[in-house]
């Protein structure tokens, strides 16, 4: 079967390799055989090619760190699920193959509505997102949050589920271009960073007081969320898009009584309510109402393509049906 393996860590354009490997052998107790229909080219999977991610495979090795596919074997034990069901890949087991074996444990059928494509997307962002908005703040319905990357994927579902709980969304962007992607997404209020931007915010918003920051790009913009949070705020770091560290000032720190996370969703605290979360998930997905922009799909082919065209900050998928 065909697969995409990591030769080595580096430049995930000359490290990525189409190569064929032998197909898996028939489950064991407790595992099935799922036919890989879609999977994003994420930026964490470009973390992990150059060596810089939080989990790294020994090499050579297929990577790929989420995806969607339906089962074609079952294994012993396994009596929750059938062949024909799609399921979303448990975290560990890597995407980017035709086949992949994986444990039954952590899968469930997803709803006969939930869009594929979408699906592909669910095991990262959404349970990211449901973490962020319920574990740090206690949001009310009308309460306020912040974030930068206004215009990402993650954004636009953070947007869902917070719309699903009441809360209103003030997103921040860096260019002036990315605003309307970031209002059609579901922010409530849309701004570029710039020297004015919190005082744009606190007019926008009436002065709320803002519980809850979150920041996937670190640098200045750590610090416009730290403005901009009210006291005893939460400022949340769950990514680094900008490669800069998180800057605070200490003034807000010190007189807002700030209080700083760092997030990653497979700590030992979160791993317990990942299901509950998945399920969630796949109910807004079979209702339509996560439905993250997709730019364009990939056969296996031409995986340095949709490998380039991620690097641009777009979200493209490999399709494992072409």
């Amino acid at each position: 079967m065909k697969a995409i393996h990591l030769t080595a860590i580096g430049n995930p354009i000359e490290n990525l390799k189409l190569v064929e490997i032998p197909t898996p052998t028939a489950p064991n107790s407790g595992e099935v055989i799922i036919k890989m229909e879609y999977s994003p080219v994420n930026f964490s999977d470009l973390m992990v090619a150059k060596g810089v991610y939080f989990v790294q495979p020994e090499l050579p090795a297929v990577i790929g760190g989420e995806g969607v596919g339906v089962i074609t074997e079952i294994g012993p034990d396994v009596d929750h699920l059938k062949v024909g069901d799609r399921v979303v890949l448990p975290f560990g087991t890597y995407a980017w193959a035709e086949f992949v074996k994986a444990p039954a444990e952590k899968l469930f059928a997803l709803s006969l509505t939930s869009d594929p494509k979408q699906a592909a997307m669910a095991s990262i962002n959404p349970p990211t997102a449901i973490l962020l908005l319920d574990e740090y703040a206690k949001l009310e319905q009308g309460d306020w949050i912040v974030l930068n990357a206004g215009n990402s994927s993650i954004a636009n579902v953070i947007f869902t589920f917070a719309k699903a709980r009441g809360i209103k969304c003030v997103a921040i962007v860096r260019r002036p271009e990315a605003v309307e992607a970031a209002r059609q997404a579901g922010a409530d209020v849309v701004a570029v960073e710039s020297e004015t931007v919190v005082q744009e915010v606190k007019e926008a918003t009436g002065g709320a007081n803002i519980k809850l920051g979150l920041d996937g790009v670190g640098g200045k913009s750590s610090a416009i969320l730290a403005q901009i949070l009210g006291q005893g705020g939460h400022l949340v770091a769950y990514a680094v898009l900008s490669g800069q560290p998180l800057v605070v000032s200490q003034v807000d720190l010190i007189v807002k009584r700030l209080k700083i996370h760092g997030f990653w969703m497979y700590l030992s605290e979160f791993l317990p309510k990942l299901d509950a979360a998945a399920r969630e998930t796949d109910s807004l997905m079979a209702s339509g109402s996560i439905n993250v922009p997709i730019a364009a799909c990939y056969p296996l082919s031409a995986f340095s393509e949709a490998v380039e065209h991620s690097i641009k900050g777009e979200k493209v998928l490999l399709d494992f049906t072409l």
